[in-house]
């Protein structure tokens, strides 16, 4: 069984930056696509963004393109996400999601395994 453990959430000033990580064990990292969902309260998770279990691709939802960068060490088993020029509207509880495959996937029934989120405040 894959685990996933999310960290580096915390508060953060609008136009500020923050880096989450998400740190797997107990599966074939390097095997593993990987991605970023968040949660705001009374809205659905939606996808953020994607890569690939060789880093060659990735996939980034519109509201995102241009201020998150999706990154992975496949040596430290860790993929992150860099956010940049943060908004009101990133506000949300972010999770990290892995399921076998070569490619990037943006829905979250495609995802197999999840952590447990982490909490990304920005204010203004």
């Amino acid at each position: 069984q894959v685990q996933l453990d999310e960290s580096g959430g915390g508060l953060v000033q609008a136009g500020g930056s923050l880096r989450i990580s998400c740190a797997a064990s107990g599966g074939t990292f390097n095997k593993l696509t990987m991605g970023w969902f968040r949660q705001a309260p009374g809205k659905e998770r939606e996808f953020v963004a994607a890569i690939s279990w060789r880093g060659g691709s990735t996939g980034y939802a519109d509201s995102v393109k241009g201020r998150f960068t999706i990154s992975r060490d496949n040596a430290k088993n860790t993929v992150y996400l860099q956010m940049n020029s943060l908004k009101l509207e990133d506000t949300a509880v972010y999770y990290c999601a892995a399921r076998g495959g070569s490619n990037t996937y943006s829905n979250a029934f495609e995802y197999i395994y999840w952590g447990q989120g982490t909490q990304v405040t920005v204010s203004s």
